[in-house]
């Protein structure tokens, strides 16, 4: 494998991602091992008149946190201000799917670059309650 992340296939990224997941939870990483096959069991079973839907770009955001200000506080922003959020140190990122809910996560590291680990996955259920508000 390259020293260099920019050189690195997709694949050999994956399988160091997944190596370094390895590192800190050996269920994660053996529970992703077999991703692969149960993709292509999905790709296999989807119809191809939805095919198309895969490949729609979805917008996706991790939230470190909020803050509510008013706007003279808003304007005596400068260089050095510190915006207090509304999370406390440790507690999971939101992770944001076109704006919605999906999982939640904690910040790790990858190759110098900051990373996401999905630590819990918002129901379907769950997810159809935010539509409807």
């Amino acid at each position: 494998m390259a020293d260099d992340p920019g050189s690195l296939s997709p694949e050999e990224r994956a399988d160091r991602v997944l190596q370094e997941a390895a590192e800190v939870s050996p269920e994660a990483a053996a529970a992703w091992s077999g991703s692969d096959d149960l993709l292509s069991d999905l790709a296999a079973e989807i119809d191809p008149a939805l095919e198309m839907l895969l490949d729609i770009p979805i917008h996706l955001s991790v939230e470190l946190g909020s803050a509510k200000m008013a706007i003279h506080e808003l304007l005596q922003l400068v260089e050095g201000s510190i915006v207090e959020l509304d999370k406390l140190a440790g507690e999971p990122l939101d992770i944001r799917a076109n704006d919605r809910l999906i999982a939640r996560g904690e910040v790790v590291v990858v190759d110098d670059k900051i990373g996401v680990r999905v630590t819990d996955v918002v129901s379907p259920r769950e997810r159809m309650r935010g539509l409807e508000g």
